[in-house]
């Protein structure tokens, strides 16, 4: 089985197919420079694969790379950074941390 995950910035979202069918999604919102995740799924049979962790890793070093800040409104994306903060936490601006009950440093 092989997985690719990929940017669909004309739907505002990124993708994961698991051989060649897509299995998940992760939508955003772009302002400026911050990248809001909003939503993250993935379709009931390709559940319990880590999908969905992979998929969101790929936006968070997405964001990273293109030096956008995030903010995690979807629930599983913050389960992700607050998980591995010392990986991700400094993607989330100091100045909305506290709304998402992250700390201040790793």
């Amino acid at each position: 089985m092989s997985v690719e995950v990929r940017d669909n910035p004309a739907e505002q979202r990124f993708e994961i197919y698991e051989s060649g069918v897509r299995a998940g999604l992760a939508e955003y919102q772009m302002s400026g420079d911050r990248m809001t995740l909003t939503h993250t799924e993935t379709s009931p049979e390709f559940g319990g694969r880590g999908l969905a962790k992979q998929l969101i890793e790929f936006a968070l070093t997405q964001a990273r790379e293109r030096g956008l800040a995030v903010i995690p409104v979807c629930p599983y994306v913050l389960r992700v950074i607050a998980e591995n903060q010392e990986t991700y936490l400094d993607l989330v601006p100091g100045s909305v941390r506290a709304r998402f009950n992250l700390p201040e440093s790793a």
